[in-house]
């Protein structure tokens, strides 16, 4: 039976920060809402805690190591297909609205058309994403804690027109077409800079918010850590003013979007197709919002990996919570079980959300992540397996961490004894994904050919694009 699929992005959002996840004081009652009649899955993670890398997977279905799109300066070309490509093979429309992320509209990325699209760059991304032996300043991490606060930016205004772009296109999709579609709407916020309309900025102005986890010295003592927070060194430029002013902004941030994809979701409703549309909600990596010292992504901590995803509709169980352990890489086959009714035959690494949705949890089931982009001296790789998580550093000496009884990831037991055999255990578990030293060594590869492409290192060095910290939105 085939059917419609809505998928909304959030860009940087938290998987803690929704009210329906229990967080304290956000205010997020549309997505409350859409988990009410769906199912939340509470162990969602992105495949690369970075966005570029992230959206190519979600296109893909692939992991970056399998798709060679590494960092900011590798951006999605249309080339491997995406289940867009496979959809309109098969008669559905599939229609993105937003942001993208990718190289740009002169390439077939598989959306047919492509509304306000917002991709990288000048069509080439973040080229300090390249220069990683050794790392280039950064002086842009100075913007972060000076633009917070209650205000207006062109994301707000972006974002308001693609929630009305989506909303016109639904008025207009009319019953009478008979073809299936997908539409892909894709929100800017909460993505930083951490300014927020005033409106919603006000909710969080006088409340209690909280404080960032305390580092714990990790990011002191861990020689990649030290040298990639001190690459993204954002919290030293914060006072606890401006902190607690980034913070609220970031909650209004993401009380503003959950408005948006309301208006949208509310526009679904009036044009007929709820009933056979599923609605899938879900952000491309996390945000750290200075837990451990730490801002933005980049990391391997929940907060950086850790993405909210919700799944409502057609055979997905309502009011359900799942813990079953799910990424990015499952939105490919889940396209497919949602308009098609079927999930193809392929060598991809996903699984259908939805059949994942109406399962027992099972708690034993691998995610992974990989890092390869700006300000890390080399490959960071992450696997979560039931409640361990380690992760690797090719090159350098890993962390363990057990999630169930240290959430906030303060105590690293790779060097343990006791941990001795589950620190095996989890590397096998790795090493049967990919081979890091490979992957490793075939990402600066490809990063030094393209380095080579522009003008080699110095050329690099010298562009004015090495300062820039956001993607500007198109012209209105």
């Amino acid at each position: 039976m085939t059917g419609n699929l809505l998928i909304l992005v959030a860009d940087e959002f938290a998987r803690s920060c929704l009210g329906c996840a229990g967080h304290p004081v956000i205010q997020s009652p549309h997505l409350d809402a859409l988990a009410a009649r769906g199912t939340r899955f509470t162990r969602a993670y992105c495949n690369s805690p970075i966005c570029v890398p992230a959206r190519a997977v979600i296109q893909t279905g692939r992991y970056v190591h399998q798709s060679g799109h590494w960092d900011s300066a590798h951006p999605y070309r249309g080339k491997p297909e995406g289940w867009a490509h496979a959809l309109r093979h098969r008669d559905v429309d599939a229609v993105s609205v937003g942001k993208l992320h990718f190289g740009s509209s002169r390439d077939d990325n598989g959306f047919s058309p492509e509304i306000l699209p917002l991709h990288v760059a000048d069509g080439v991304g973040w080229m300090p994403a390249l220069l990683r032996d050794p790392l280039p300043d950064f002086p842009a991490a100075r913007e972060l804690a000076a633009e917070v606060g209650p205000g207006e930016t062109e994301y707000h205004r972006y974002d308001r027109d693609v929630r009305d772009a989506a909303c016109s296109w639904l008025d207009h999709r009319g019953r009478e077409n008979p073809r299936p579609w997908a539409l892909f709407v894709s929100f800017a916020s909460p993505h930083y800079p951490l300014v927020a309309p005033h409106r919603f900025f006000d909710l969080y102005r006088d409340r209690e918010l909280g404080e960032p986890i305390p580092s714990g010295g990790q990011d002191a003592t861990h020689p990649v850590l030290r040298k990639l927070i001190g690459f993204f060194d954002y919290d030293r430029h914060f006072t606890a003013e401006r902190r607690r002013l980034a913070r609220a902004s970031y909650f209004a941030l993401i009380s503003f979007v959950d408005e948006l994809i309301g208006d949208v979701l509310s526009a679904l409703g009036d044009s007929g197709f709820a009933d056979d549309t599923t609605v899938l909600f879900l952000s491309d990596h996390g945000e750290m919002l200075g837990d451990l010292g730490i801002w933005t992504k980049q990391v391997m901590y929940e907060g950086s990996v850790g993405i909210p995803l919700i799944l409502a509709g057609p055979g997905t169980p309502g009011g359900h919570v799942s813990h079953t352990p799910v990424s990015l890489i499952d939105i490919y086959p889940t396209t497919f079980d949602a308009v098609l009714g079927e999930v193809p035959e392929t060598e991809l690494p996903g699984q259908s959300l939805i059949s994942l949705a109406g399962a027992a949890d099972d708690h034993d089931r691998v995610v992974f992540s990989e890092y390869h982009d700006g300000g890390s001296p080399t490959g960071m790789f992450m696997v979560r397996k039931g409640h361990w998580k380690l992760v690797h550093y090719a090159g350098a000496r890993p962390q363990l961490f057990n999630l169930d009884t240290d959430r906030d990831e303060l105590r690293d037991l790779a060097d343990d004894p006791g941990t001795a055999s589950t620190l095996a255990e989890m590397e096998r578990t790795l090493c049967g994904i990919c081979d890091p030293a490979e992957v490793n060594a075939r990402a600066f590869a490809d990063q030094a050919a393209l380095i080579a492409e522009y003008g080699g290192e110095q050329a690099l060095r010298r562009r004015s694009d090495l300062s820039f910290n956001y993607t500007p939105v198109p012209a209105a």
